[in-house]
């Protein structure tokens, strides 16, 4: 569809004015999910026991509050940059290519189209959305100050060199991939033809057509999905923010011996991180590693942290 210019600052003014009230959230979930919280003694350079004495966050708002307290308004806001860049090129791409005045912002919607045409296009949209994704959830948990209009810089602190001499290791990151399709085959390949056959098409009028004992049955299999996609966001999470390396003496994911603490950057102006990342030099090797290590780490509370944020987007699908 043609676009005009006034048309096209309205709608990037729109994705700012809507970054600037999801992106606190968001953020929040991202750390939320991201903080390593170990139930038991931790192991010290010479094998002796430690309890771990990170920060013991239990709730969502919990979260947010220590936010505030620690990094104030910008903490609230880090990835905001990549988060509306990502957004606008997407969007930009989706009214070129896909003939729509409206484009859909959610993580799994498409339009209306067959099981397969929905999958084409939702992987399609994922495998473009991957790194910007795991730059996004990288800037919002570095306990180091970011530019706004430097990425250069900010690049070299949120990836490794070995991931900006080949970027497309990005897409390697041990278990991401895996991770990402699990979370579309079950929404795609599973939610997707139940709503066709319980619910109306989404041209229709809603709630006039819709039957309301299948739109009971439709949201009760949408709460019990929760039980599986909500572990699959926080594995996500802790992948994404899993960072790649390269050596000859150690596996892909381990610590590089040189290189990546040439690159120096103030902090935050505190000297207490708000959340507590897992020690890079042993690193989650897959999907299932990841769940297994949690499980016994931290606990399966852990892989449920805001699962009701995960039922409100899910909900969301339904009209």
């Amino acid at each position: 569809m043609e676009i005009g210019v006034f048309e096209a600052i309205a709608v990037f003014l729109s994705i700012a004015i809507s970054m600037a009230i999801i992106v606190p959230f968001e953020g929040t979930l991202v750390r939320f999910r991201a903080n390593y919280n170990p139930k038991g003694l931790q192991l010290d350079a010479e094998g002796g026991a430690q309890p771990h004495t990170g920060p013991v966050i239990q709730s969502y708002f919990g979260m947010m509050r220590r936010v505030y307290n620690i990094e104030g308004w910008s903490g609230l806001y880090k990835g905001f940059m990549p988060t509306f860049l990502s957004t606008a090129f997407v969007t930009g791409l989706i009214i070129v290519f896909m003939d729509t005045p409206r484009p859909s912002h959610g993580k799994y919607r498409a339009p209306e189209a067959s099981v397969l045409g929905t999958l084409f296009y939702t992987i399609v949209m994922m495998l473009l959305s991957l790194p910007t994704t795991i730059i996004t959830f990288r800037a919002i948990t570095t306990p180091i100050k970011l530019p706004w209009f430097n990425p250069a810089k900010a690049l070299r602190v949120l990836l490794t060199p070995t991931e900006r001499r080949q970027p497309w290791i990005l897409y390697l990151t041990p278990g991401l991939l895996a991770t990402q399709f699990a979370q579309i085959a079950i929404v795609v390949l599973g939610l997707g033809p139940l709503r066709r056959l319980l619910l109306p098409s989404r041209g229709s009028v809603f709630f006039t057509e819709v039957s309301y004992s299948k739109l009971g049955i439709y949201l009760i299999i949408l709460s019990l999905t929760t039980i599986f996609i909500t572990p699959l966001e926080v594995i996500a999470t802790r992948l994404a923010i899993q960072r790649n390396h390269s050596s000859s003496e150690y596996n892909s994911v381990s610590q590089e011996i040189v290189g990546d603490s040439e690159e120096q950057t103030e902090f935050a102006g505190t000297d207490e991180d708000v959340i507590g990342l897992r020690n890079e030099e042993d690193p989650y090797i897959g999907l299932v590693d990841c769940a297994k290590r949690i499980l016994e780490e931290e606990g399966w509370k852990a892989l449920y942290r805001a699962w009701w944020i995960t039922v409100l987007g899910t909900f969301g699908t339904v009209a």
